[in-house]
């Protein structure tokens, strides 16, 4: 790599940008400071005419926080930064070319874990500015609304179904024939609701997109309404994400003021308004009609279906409710066509899904991949292991409600129907990693007081088994049973989980069995009386 600059090669003045992330994890890691400094530096030396923006992450959280200086031929990416390392990068010749520094990783978009991505939907996430218009516009931004206005409504349907796209949000519906239920509706008032109540542990795709490229989410959400007949939609969004309520608000405000939102958008016949609410702070509300009688004001339990949301779904209106990831994944679809999006992944299981690896990883981050990469690849290709360096002993996929996998299953591809084979679920693609210091039984255990604590209490089997199944878990690793009644417990807990997920009215108990079933059948020395053993949850 050259390390110097060239004469040819210096950045135009005006075109001077350093770029510091304003996403939720780098500002926790100190990218605020940073951005303090560079402001500092570049108020006390206008001869650099260079602009700070604050932009989306890239996904690299371990490199958090990140400095990124735009050059003639790429952006430089330079991290871990402390703020007393920024007047040392910015004052070399750092617009011109990669300079020689300890924390410079060279260009951005050659970085080795970066460059084996397919970034469709996070195509512009850490590269513009997340609330300029103008900015989204220049990179491929509102393509897609423009095609989408040129076409009818069932033009727009069968598009999304041409894609092959699935719900993100973990059931992988078919997000097209979920449109054409509410699109077949008669001619009435009908809402696209975008569920942004992301409470999967480990999992952080949806509020690392709001922060860092909004616009495309308002824009999947105007074509869906184009889609279905739909002038209003709402964001449900997760109380515990104000950044993302910030930026959402401000993206908003935006795209209303250049003509995107409101009355004749674009100038055309359409009218489409966007408004973000706050969650109740319930994981429950992930649940989409749960979500809905939190939108109408009313306390977060499970409706029985039918009726379906896209028949009778906000205030008893046909309505679509998609994933963040699922609507931001429509803007590419409209721009590119459906086959383009198609051609990527294997078997049902079509596009790409932004993967988060978290728990005890080495790199934590976020990476967008088609469907295919096998569970084994990502936790060692992007992931490198273990943070403690220990070994790698179970990964749970999918969130709390998620299977525990040994390693002997992570071979498995990332595709739903893959998963459903093993009895796993890839739910919002989070992916959470132990080391072998790891108690199952605490984990198995904690699943069922998750439940317990996060159901809404509306069916018996999800309110009652959880709490049955917290004691029977007890008593099967007491040390106060013989062999027989720890025996008669396990059978108990298995006829228990049958009820659970049988009997639920919907995935919050349907599920918990999953990671109780798992930890049971993958590590059941865990679950042996170990009165001097203690071991890490």
């Amino acid at each position: 790599m050259n390390h110097s600059p060239s004469a040819d090669s210096s950045m135009p003045l005006a075109a001077r940008k350093i770029y510091v992330s304003l996403d939720t994890t780098a500002r926790s890691k100190g990218s605020d400071n940073i951005a303090t400094q560079v402001d500092k530096i570049l108020s006390s030396q206008p001869d650099l005419a260079a602009t700070l923006v604050r932009n989306g992450s890239r996904g690299m959280f371990w490199l958090e926080p990140l400095l990124e200086i735009n050059t003639a031929k790429g952006r430089v990416a330079y991290g871990p930064v402390t703020p007393k390392d920024v007047s040392d990068i910015i004052n070399q010749q750092c617009f011109d070319d990669v300079v020689e520094h300890p924390l410079c990783l060279g260009f951005t978009e050659e970085l080795p874990w970066f460059k084996s991505q397919q970034r469709l939907t996070f195509a512009r996430v850490g590269i513009i500015d997340p609330i300029d218009v103008d900015d989204y516009i220049s990179h491929g931004g509102f393509v897609g609304l423009t095609n989408a206005l040129a076409k009818t409504p069932q033009q727009l349907v069968d598009e999304v179904k041409d894609s092959g796209l699935r719900g993100r949000g973990g059931a992988a519906f078919p997000t097209g024939i979920k449109w054409q239920t509410v699109l077949d509706e008669p001619e009435q008032q009908k809402y696209i609701v975008c569920n942004a109540d992301e409470g999967d542990s480990g999992t952080f795709a949806d509020r690392m997109l709001m922060e860092g490229d909004p616009l495309v989410l308002v824009e999947g959400m105007i074509i869906a309404g184009l889609s279905v007949g739909a002038n209003q939609g709402y964001i449900y969004l997760r109380s515990e994400y104000p950044q993302a309520q910030h930026i959402l608000n401000q993206a908003i405000k935006n795209a209303k003021a250049a003509g995107y939102l409101g009355e004749n958008i674009c100038g055309s016949e359409h009218s489409f308004h966007l408004e973000v609410r706050l969650g109740a702070g319930a994981y429950i509300c992930g649940e989409e009609t749960s979500l809905l009688e939190s939108l109408e004001g009313k306390r977060g339990l499970v409706r029985a279906k039918p009726p379906l949301p896209a028949i009778e779904g906000l205030f008893g209106q046909p309505t679509v409710v998609n994933n963040v990831i699922s609507l931001a994944s429509v803007p590419y679809i409209l721009s590119h066509g459906g086959a383009s999006y198609r051609d990527f992944g294997m078997g049902r299981s079509r596009g790409t899904l932004p993967i988060q690896l978290a728990g005890n990883i080495a790199q934590g981050g976020l990476v967008e991949l088609a469907f295919g990469i096998t569970l084994n690849e990502l936790l060692q290709q992007y992931g490198n292991g273990c943070k403690s360096k220990r070994a790698m002993r179970s990964v749970q996929v999918g969130g709390p409600l998620g299977a525990y996998l040994p390693a002997e299953q992570w071979h498995t591809a990332l595709d739903y129907e893959e998963f459903a084979s093993i009895g796993a679920v890839l739910g919002h693609g989070g992916i959470v990693a132990f080391d072998d210091t790891v108690d199952m039984a605490a984990q198995a255990r904690f699943a069922m007081e998750f439940c317990e604590v996060e159901s809404c209490g509306k069916c018996t089997p999800c309110r009652i088994g959880s709490v049955r199944g917290v004691e029977v878990i007890d008593k099967i690793i007491s040390t106060d049973n013989d062999e027989q009644q720890r025996q008669d417990s396990v059978n108990l807990l298995h006829d228990l989980c049958d009820t659970m997920e049988f009997g639920s009215l919907c995935a919050m108990g349907g599920m918990t069995p999953f990671p109780v079933r798992s930890a049971l059948k993958y590590f059941p020395d865990d679950f042996l009386p170990q009165p001097s053993t203690e071991k890490a949850q």
